[in-house]
């Protein structure tokens, strides 16, 4: 990008030495008609080549905001699909800590040799639960790893 706004400078300093050269071959009222063409001619020249660098920094601004908006977008899902598995692992861990609360009670009846139903009950219940928010997990992890991919992916054709 420096590159084009050097090159830019360069130009509009060549066209400013060009146009004080006109009027300086202008005022003195010269015979000289071919080098006044030929400077003309330079500075059609040079506003040409102007016009087509401004074109090619136009075009790349366009392209930089293209890609800064895909960016902004891809960041935005993937924080969201972050919030989902930290949620996700938030459930798993609760789901874990009732389970061990649970066989910790169900512990202590069995060695007082009282079977109590309601226990093994809560504890299988606490299983279950810490299973299906393991599976979420692994499900929202699972996403995760798509998602990335199928960036990784689409990165790559357009490579």
């Amino acid at each position: 990008m420096s590159q084009v706004e050097e090159l830019e400078g360069r130009i509009t300093a060549a066209l400013d030495r060009i146009a004080k050269g006109l009027d300086g071959l202008s005022s003195d009222g010269g015979g000289e008609a071919d080098e006044l063409e030929r400077v003309k001619a330079e500075l059609e020249d040079e506003k040409l080549a102007s016009a087509q660098l401004e074109e090619r920094i136009k075009a790349l601004h366009e392209k930089q905001d293209d890609q800064l908006a895909e960016l902004e977008t891809r960041a935005t899902e993937q924080a969201e699909m972050l919030e989902r598995l930290d949620g996700e692992l938030q459930r798993l861990r609760k789901a874990n800590d009732q389970l061990r609360a649970a066989n910790s009670a169900l512990r202590e009846a069995n060695e007082q040799g009282v079977g109590e139903p309601h226990l093994i009950n809560k504890a299988m219940l606490a299983e279950l639960e810490a299973l299906r928010a393991a599976r979420a997990a692994d499900a929202a992890e699972t996403q995760a790893v798509l998602q990335s991919l199928d960036h990784l992916l689409k990165a790559g054709e357009d490579a």
